[in-house]
């Protein structure tokens, strides 16, 4: 290998040594390249549960009707914006009640439960949906996992595209650093699906019954390929 060469493929490894992966062949180079999109969710999943208990089957079921009843009530000027609604979640059962005494018999109490489900693809509905279930006494339960992006395919393709360009970048780089060109890709790998990950709380709350702000979030995915040098 020419002096002159064998400088600069020297200067080149300590250059990429600490931050790019790169395997040099004869005739080829292998590398990594990554690929990133942050996004704030514009969707969400969310259950809201009424639930009752009584002596009586028949009283709980009613009380757990007329709980719903007034959901749909409340809620029927959003009803055509809530995507995928779903009540058919019903549930009942017998519990026993503690006892004092060891022989005692003890108590059983009915319990009734219904669940809506359903997605909204307008996060502004979303306090206005919380409220309306609170003042019910509907139970639920709101965690980053419910949040997303109605265009989270899209997303992952603009991801994979800026590694995949990231890679080119890179390639070009070291060919150019060994008085080549990069050419056609050999193989070329993807690195995991580029699951989205929250950079802060889903949510920031400014009191306990409102939701003041949904988090960003990061898609990062990545690739290795083999290029040929030219």
């Amino acid at each position: 290998m020419p002096r002159n060469l064998t400088g600069r493929f020297a200067t080149l490894l300590g250059a990429v040594a600490l931050a790019l992966p790169v395997t040099l062949l004869a005739g080829e180079v292998s590398l990594t390249g990554e690929g990133s999109v942050k996004y704030t969710p514009d969707s969400a999943r969310l259950q809201f549960t009424a639930a009752a208990e009584h002596e009586s089957t028949k009283k709980a079921t009613e009380a757990v009707n007329e709980k719903i009843a007034a959901w749909n009530n409340a809620v029927r000027d959003y009803r055509a914006q809530l995507d995928d609604y779903n009540d058919a979640s019903l549930t009942l059962y017998t519990r026993n009640l503690p006892v004092s005494e060891r022989n005692e018999e003890p108590e059983q109490r009915a319990v009734a439960s219904q669940s809506v489900s359903f997605v909204i693809k307008d996060l502004a509905l979303l306090n206005p949906l919380i409220a309306a279930a609170q003042k019910l006494g509907m139970e639920y339960h709101l965690g980053a996992h419910q949040f997303f992006h109605s265009d989270e395919s899209g997303l992952h393709q603009q991801a994979l595209g800026r590694a995949i360009a990231d890679a080119r970048k890179r390639c070009a780089f070291v060919a150019g650093e060994l008085d080549k060109t990069c050419g056609d890709i050999k193989t070329i790998n993807v690195n995991g699906g580029g699951r989205p990950m929250p950079m802060m709380m889903a949510e920031a709350r400014s009191d306990k019954s409102a939701v003041s702000e949904v988090g960003p979030r990061e898609i990062q995915t990545s690739v290795s390929a083999t290029f040929e040098l030219d």
